[in-house]
């Protein structure tokens, strides 16, 4: 494809809505039942980054909206997630709430160049147990972060990590505490509880209604979420500070790089799981990085493709556009409606909401199928959560695949190997003095020495056949090892006769000098037997 078939491959198509004439109404229905369950955690997420239950709604609304037309699935509901908010609220922490629109806008911008350039087909290199093992992390991550909130302690002061500020909030919590753990209790049981009885209405909304509701009534006194705007803010672009957007390049890097990635996964895993028809991922990178830019404008949060979300629309129907876009209208037209009323939802409900959601998105069922997969998938799986917890997302991201890409070229220096093997057909009088070396799997850097040592163990003969057919994988070290071994055995005066050269491998092992060492293209054969006899027959002449 040309670069120009690319870029018009990233805009919206009129093919986007093929079948809609005959499925609007499941996807009006199912952006119905994903607003409703979006709406609660929009709130929660907004207010748990510190960026205000308001930047949760504009950007479930406007970035909603904006990813749903733009990026490359059809079925992918894009929205503030819990992912964003550990790697935000730090960010909000650290340099203020007047950082947010900027450092949404510049990563923004950064995932949609990702998209321009072919980024997307990269996120096919992240392995399971590192998926995993982030997934595991940010749960525990989400969840430490509701325990101030859930009891009563403000989360101005406390540490920047999760877990140091949990412990904290406990120390300070107050005697008046078991008004907000009841909150956040009560709603975590209803939702636990109320599927089991019924999944017609959602858990959440139920719990938060309820909560709100005897609050109001027997004045509990607990912090409420406060006022909110009856619709969407005008746009406007924020002041352009150097030093600012300095200081934010590199936490924009590590947002952008969160919004791909988990963008990237949702579509993957919905893709995998349903029939909805596939994704595109440059696209999507491109969707994305407009949502965020949108939100910023609109005084929202930088958005991901939500996989909760996503799951919901998949199994409620949803298989266009169309779905997303009803969404953030519903959204939209709740917060316009009762904007009083979602105004007095106690901030320890929220929490509770967070809390089940954060133990929800552990699966055991994976964990315990990476976990007992094999010592070195365990290995990265809880590296990754422990350097999720304790230091940072994207290092641990970086730190698992290092790990993961040091422990599989380990296994394939293990697979690898240089085998003596016997002369196929009848034995020959003079056939020990031919050595037919077989090498298997992956002649690279790690598996470089096996060819040494397989060299220096052949000895006493004149003609070595080496069996390449069976080399998968060759890079520029393993072709110059293998030359360099070729020219050792010839100063022994051994002749070398190598065989299947692969057409893949041919260029690396003209370019390193091979065939150049071997002294004689003609010692180079396509099938084993002309090189057995043409071995015997110099046997035979010396």
């Amino acid at each position: 494809m040309t670069y120009r078939g690319h870029l018009a491959s990233l805009l919206p198509h009129p093919s986007d809505y093929r079948g809609l004439s005959t499925r609007w109404r499941a996807d009006v229905l199912a952006g119905l039942t994903v607003g409703i369950v979006a709406l609660p955690l929009a709130l929660a997420f907004g207010v748990s980054s510190g960026a205000g239950a308001e930047s949760g709604i504009i950007t479930a609304i406007v970035a909603g909206t904006v990813a749903a037309i733009c990026g490359g699935s059809h079925v992918q509901v894009s929205g503030p997630t819990g992912a964003m908010v550990v790697v935000l609220a730090p960010i909000l922490a650290h340099r203020g709430a007047g950082a947010l629109a900027l450092v949404t806008l510049m990563a923004g911008a950064m995932v949609m160049a990702a998209g321009f350039l072919r980024l997307g087909r990269l996120i096919n290199l992240i392995p399971w147990p590192v998926i995993e093992g982030f997934t595991l992390g940010i749960a525990v991550i989400i969840f430490m972060q509701q325990v101030p909130a859930a009891v009563g302690v403000s989360a101005e002061g406390l540490h920047t990590n999760a877990a140091v500020a949990a412990a904290q909030a406990v120390r300070q919590a107050g005697p008046d505490a078991w008004r907000t753990l009841a909150v956040a209790a009560v709603v975590a049981l209803v939702m636990v509880a109320l599927p089991r009885l019924t999944t017609a209405v959602p858990g959440s909304i139920v719990a938060i209604g309820l909560v709100t509701a005897v609050a109001a009534v027997v004045d509990l006194k607990v912090a409420a979420i406060g006022e909110l705007p009856a619709g969407l803010p005008a746009p406007h672009l924020p002041a352009w500070d150097g030093a600012l957007a300095g200081a934010l390049v590199g936490p924009a890097a590590a947002v952008a790089a969160l919004a791909a990635i988990e963008s990237l996964l949702s579509a993957r895993v919905v893709a995998s799981h349903a029939d909805v028809g596939g994704y595109d991922a440059d696209r999507e990178l491109v969707g994305q990085g407009l949502a965020s830019i949108a939100s910023g404008v609109f005084g929202g949060m930088p958005a991901t493709g939500a996989i909760a979300r996503t799951a919901v629309n998949v199994r409620a129907g949803g298989r266009t556009r169309l779905a997303a876009v009803v969404h953030s209208a519903v959204v939209l037209l709740v917060v316009g409606v009762l904007a009083s009323v979602v105004s007095r939802i106690p901030l320890a409900a929220l929490s509770g909401v967070l809390m089940v959601t954060a133990v929800g998105m552990v699966h055991r069922g994976a964990v315990r199928a990476v976990v007992r997969s094999s010592r070195q998938g365990a290995l990265v799986f809880w590296l990754t959560a422990v350097v999720t917890v304790s230091v940072d997302l994207i290092y641990a991201v970086g730190v698992g695949l290092a790990v993961a890409s040091v422990l599989a070229l380990r296994a394939m220096a293990q697979a690898a190997g240089a085998h003596r093997e016997p002369l196929p057909g009848e034995v020959g009088e003079d056939d020990d003095r031919i050595a037919l070396v077989r090498l298997d799997g992956a002649l690279y850097f790690g598996a470089a020495a096996k060819v040494i040592e397989a060299v220096n163990e052949v000895r006493d003969v004149e003609v070595v056949i080496v069996r390449m057919s069976q080399v998968h994988l060759m890079d520029a070290t393993g072709a110059q090892v293998l030359t360099e071994a070729v020219e050792q055995l010839r100063r022994r005066g051994v002749v070398v006769l190598v065989k299947g050269i692969r057409a893949e491998h041919r260029r690396v092992v003209e370019q390193v000098g091979l065939l150049r060492a071997l002294g004689d293209e003609r010692l180079v054969f396509a099938e084993l037997a002309p090189a057995v006899a043409y071995a015997r027959s110099v046997v035979a002449s010396t």
